[in-house]
């Protein structure tokens, strides 16, 4: 069979259920199987390659499988680099297919040749280039095997047009031979011990979450940890979810925008418990001033990020899971009443709160989304202020609900990102309502993509906070820049978006004031057979705080527009 034959074949084996794509010459042949096979997948022709891979990312994060993009060679190829960065800043796998040039041409700056894997190398695990139709399913399995094993993350496989066209036998192995490669399981007896004998030693505890405890499915693992040891719970923005929010030790995100009342948790602990996070700058602020007092256990599958910029006194370079499921039965519960009064002072001396003045603000609107859903919802936001205040307010308490891009910050990933959960919800039989949550701004960088939301019928509820302005660069040109606000205002620049989402296909609705809130969004709950975009008109001058200022340290946050040199 073809090499193009051999390739769908591979994609079976690997249970892809869908793929996102856009054809092109170097994969052409490929198309044409697709046409005359009809694999046991769903292809899905997004608009934009970019929109593709983020859309992979959005299934990969709410299904917890890998997420799969074909496209062709040169610009379709380089059209997905912003989102394999994303999927490599936040560990989320991926299989990327690119087509490419002949292999004789390879080099001769043939048309729309780019050399992918020159490109791609530095933000994958690993990339590929095919050279025989017969080594098709190993690279491919190997590529699944090692999106989804150890720190998760994105593969790329180029894909030579002759290698498709030329004949080959499908031969599967489903053992992986792959020299150099291992998921780590540093989890000895000693360290546990070692582990055990600091827990009981401290009197302020606080366990940091992250991204890595949803990865590891330890969810529920940490959540029976938590309540067993007694210990209170923050985390970071890709750990929301991990640990039910509606909690009483949940303190909710903590960093630069994160709650008040958690950063100061952090700088007066004195053991922190990291688990499946990595203390990003967005989190510690000054390293130098982070957590002073707190001893560092550190539980992290990705042996680069221990102590790279929090030293860890002990670590476990292994899987989030397994090393909670040990260390669980040889923990007692701890007495720490002072500390979680302690806590509950701080909460109630600085609360997270909104002007209520008759002006429709974006956390009233979030704060109704959430009644509306009751937490049961899958949420994709985009990048910016609605980004922070959907993290704030919409309070998780299930793994899997809460999809962002964090470590790139990538405007424009919302609406792609909850494509591919409407995707993903299908394929798997998961009954959740997807909400894209956007700025006027990130909203227009992957519209195009509302066209095949409408084309499947997948019946996002797709959020438009809009201000007219670049809401985040906005307020840090008014708190740090004298209100010089240099090219952020798109007042006169930005569509019609209702007559927008409706020129799609899609229902669309708006409100502009807080009594037309919640009228708006039982009417788009009430829409199922499309997507339904609902605009919210909401005041300009609104600013996410609390706020560490850059460069500064979590005891450091500014608390409101008045004081931006006044730090509590």
């Amino acid at each position: 069979m073809s090499g193009a034959e051999i390739f769908l074949h591979a994609l079976e084996a690997e249970d892809a259920r869908v793929v996102f794509g856009h054809p092109g010459g170097a994969v052409i042949h490929v198309y044409d199987e697709m046409a005359r096979v009809q694999p046991n997948f769903e292809h899905v022709l997004v608009r934009h390659e970019q929109g593709g891979t983020h859309a992979a990312e959005g299934y990969a994060k709410a299904t917890g499988q890998v997420g799969t993009v074909l496209v062709t060679s040169g610009p379709g190829a380089t059209n997905t680099v912003t989102g394999i960065a994303d999927a490599f800043m936040d560990s989320v796998p991926i299989v990327v297919f690119t087509g490419q040039v002949p292999m004789p041409l390879i080099g001769n700056d043939a048309f729309q040749e780019t050399d992918t894997l020159g490109v791609t190398r530095s933000i994958t695990k690993h990339n590929y280039l095919v050279r025989s139709p017969d080594d098709i399913p190993r690279i491919v399995h190997e590529a699944y095997h090692l999106a989804r094993t150890g720190r998760p993350g994105p593969v790329v496989v180029d894909l030579p047009k002759d290698v498709l066209m030329a004949e080959g036998v499908f031969q599967f192995d489903e053992e992986i031979h792959m020299r150099g490669y291992s998921v780590p399981d540093e989890c000895d007896e000693i360290r546990l011990r070692r582990a055990v004998r600091m827990i009981e030693k401290s009197q302020r505890p606080l366990l940091y979450v992250g991204g890595g405890t949803i990865n590891s499915n330890a969810a529920g693992v940490l959540t029976e940890f938590a309540r067993h040891m007694n210990i209170p719970v923050t985390t970071s923005l890709h750990g929301l979810g991990a640990f039910p929010e509606d909690d009483p030790l949940s303190l909710g995100m903590l960093g630069m925008h994160g709650m008040w009342w958690a950063n100061q948790a952090v700088q007066h602990a004195d053991l922190i418990i990291a688990v499946g996070a990595r203390f990003d700058d967005r989190v510690t602020g000054m390293v130098d001033r982070w957590a002073p007092h707190a001893a560092v256990i550190h539980i992290e599958i990705d042996k680069s990020c221990i102590s790279k910029n929090i030293y860890a006194d002990l670590a476990f370079n292994a899987d989030v899971k397994a090393v909670l499921e040990r260390l669980r039965p040889l923990v007692k519960p701890k007495k720490v009443k002072r500390w979680l009064n302690k806590i509950q002072d701080w909460r109630d001396e600085c609360p997270l709160t909104y002007a209520d003045d008759g002006e429709l603000r974006p956390q009233y609107v979030l704060e109704r989304l959430r009644a509306k859903s009751g937490g049961d919802a899958v949420v994709c936001t985009d990048v910016g202020q609605n980004q922070m205040w959907a993290a704030q307010y919409l309070k998780y308490t299930q793994p899997r609900s809460h999809i962002t891009s964090g470590g790139l910050g990538t405007m424009g990933f919302s609406l792609p990102a909850a494509l591919g959960a409407g995707f993903g919800m299908r394929a798997y039989g998961i009954g959740k309502t997807v909400i894209s949550i956007n700025g006027d701004g990130g909203f227009m960088m992957n519209a195009q993509e509302l066209a095949v939301a409408s084309a499947h019928k997948i019946p996002l509820k797709v959020v438009i906070m809009n201000n007219n302005f670049l809401g985040m660069v906005r307020q840090w040109q008014e708190l740090f820049h004298e209100n010089r606000f240099s090219h952020t205002d798109l007042t006169d620049t930005n569509p019609d978006f209702v007559q927008l989402a409706r020129a799609s296909r899609c229902a669309a609705l708006r409100a502009e004031s807080p009594d037309q809130v919640d009228d708006v969004i039982e009417k788009a709950w009430e829409i199922n057979d499309r997507p339904v975009v609902m605009e919210f008109r909401v005041v300009k001058e609104e600013m996410v705080f609390p706020m560490v200022p850059a460069g500064k340290s979590s005891d450091e946050m500014i608390t409101s527009r008045h004081a931006p040199e006044t730090f509590v």
